[in-house]
């Protein structure tokens, strides 16, 4: 669809000179964007606090989706089937019923994950706690695991609902925990195949095999020190990173096991000893000991410091106000990681509040404000994932285990905009005779719509072109 008065120039003109109400910031600074079939909050703060109260962990759209053990039995079931195309020497041609199991387990996966993305996008258009939901995408991305592989591909969305959503609105140690242990982050991180050097199972495999003796994978433990709780610069060694991957060992997968969901330690595989990272000692037995550790790590004042913050970042811009991080992570320390707590500091602080225009919305934010503010209810009339994709930000495939980076200038980049542009004509497209931009516009942007939009969107040459015009706006584009 042609857009010929939309300009680049307008697009990326700032728009921190529009005022902006605090009911149009409720429903898009920390909301996902203003349905056009909801009535507005009278009590943007008291509406926000509400939601606590409305949110639902365990969303019917998810409800259809495998749990983690299913879906670790039928990868276990592909990987025998590999080895024993292996093994089949002459029995027909291995290679090629090696590849036909793997192609049969992409496959899987890449339905598993398309399904996931598309229960993610329904949750988000229909849910009646869209702040909560915003901090559920919040914790998704700050404990990503990127789906760039078969099998975390697979277990991605399980990953959200099961580890994520269950404890956004408890403490910060109980989400912690629940991450690390969860099937997705052992493989993303390589932790199932840690094994202590000095563990009955490398000394056996050592016996069998001098020349062989497994050993430690530091992945799962730095990316917790360094991303996950305390952050870099924090004053952790990498004696404290290896020390902590050898409290690890042990933490692994089971799908073969008599309970596939369930959380597995091998005590054979565990390093034996009292550890000691960043001058305290731990000396508990077994899984507890690693556990002990990342609560300690949950408590650290650096992790109050860091998810502080990324929180107020998220919220305020790039560079957050040095009161709001010290605020909020005061209410951390308090609290001891009450996240409840957390998210009414932020919602009493003034600084999220205030009347201008603060962050650059991300794809995925954008396309979420859209749908949202065109009515839509069904995620399925849409591909999600190819269409995040096409925007530059395929759902949980940051490829990285930072994320995506929560900055504006990621975003805004001219080729980007070029995207929106054209994906605006196509949400437009069809309901473009039955919704007109003039009305829909204020409701979108109450008390945010800035006379230049309102000014484009009377001269469109259409009402398809006007609702696209809407959404390419500098008004639409920020939040």
């Amino acid at each position: 669809m042609c857009l010929p008065s939309v300009s680049l120039p307008l697009i990326a003109q700032s728009a921190m000179n529009t005022q902006i109400s605090p009911i149009a910031i409720a429903l898009n600074r920390f909301g996902l964007g203003a349905r056009s079939d909801e009535t507005l909050p009278v009590d943007p703060r008291g509406w926000l606090l509400g939601q606590f109260d409305r949110f639902m962990p365990q969303q019917a759209s998810f409800a259809t989706l495998p749990d983690a053990g299913s879906i670790l039995q039928r990868y276990d079931l592909h990987r025998k089937a590999d080895r024993a195309a292996m093994d089949a020497g002459g029995a027909g041609d291995p290679a090629a019923v090696q590849k036909a199991a793997r192609q049969q387990f992409t496959h899987d996966a890449h339905a598993l994950y398309h399904d996931a993305v598309q229960a993610r996008m329904q949750t988000m258009l229909v849910n009646r706690a869209p702040f909560i939901e915003r901090m559920v995408v919040f914790w998704s991305n700050h404990f990503c695991v990127s789906a760039d592989n078969p099998p975390v591909a697979a277990l991605a969305g399980a990953f959200e609902r099961d580890a994520i959503r269950p404890h956004v609105l408890g403490r910060f140690s109980d989400m912690l925990l629940a991450v690390e242990q969860h099937p997705a982050m052992l493989i993303y991180l390589n932790q199932r195949g840690s094994i202590g050097p000095d563990s009955k199972a490398a000394l056996h495999v050592e016996q069998r095999d001098h020349a062989r003796r497994p050993g430690l994978n530091e992945n799962l433990g730095r990316e917790i020190m360094e991303l996950h709780t305390m952050g870099v610069r924090s004053g952790y060694t990498q004696a404290d990173v290896t020390e902590f991957a050898r409290a690890l060992t042990g933490w692994t997968i089971d799908p073969g096991g008599a309970d596939p969901d369930a959380f597995v330690f091998r005590p054979a595989r565990h390093e034996p000893g009292v550890r000691t990272i960043m001058g305290i000692e731990y000396d508990e037995p077994g899984a507890g000991q690693a556990e002990a550790a990342l609560r300690d790590f949950a408590r650290h004042p650096a992790t109050a410091s860091h998810i502080s913050t990324a929180l107020a970042r998220h919220f305020t811009g790039d560079v957050p106000p040095p009161a709001l991080v010290g605020r909020l992570a005061a209410t951390f320390n308090a609290t001891r990681g009450d996240l409840p707590s957390l998210y009414r500091t932020l919602i009493d602080s003034p600084e999220p509040w205030a009347p201008v225009a603060l962050r650059f919305k991300s794809p995925w934010d954008w396309t979420v404000s859209a749908l949202r503010g065109f009515g839509a209810d069904n995620a399925n009339a849409f591909q999600v994932a190819p269409l995040l994709a096409k925007l530059g930000q395929p759902v949980w495939k940051p490829g990285s285990p930072a994320g995506w980076d929560d900055t504006d200038a990621t975003w805004a980049a001219p080729a980007s905009l070029l995207q929106r542009v054209e994906l605006a004509g196509r949400f437009a497209a069809p309901i473009g005779q039955r919704l007109d931009a003039r009305t829909l516009a204020p409701r979108l942007l109450p008390g945010a719509l800035s006379p230049e939009t309102a000014t484009e969107i009377t001269r469109a040459e259409s009402p398809t072109a006007a609702l696209a015009l809407l959404l390419v706006s500098p008004d639409f584009l920020r939040r």
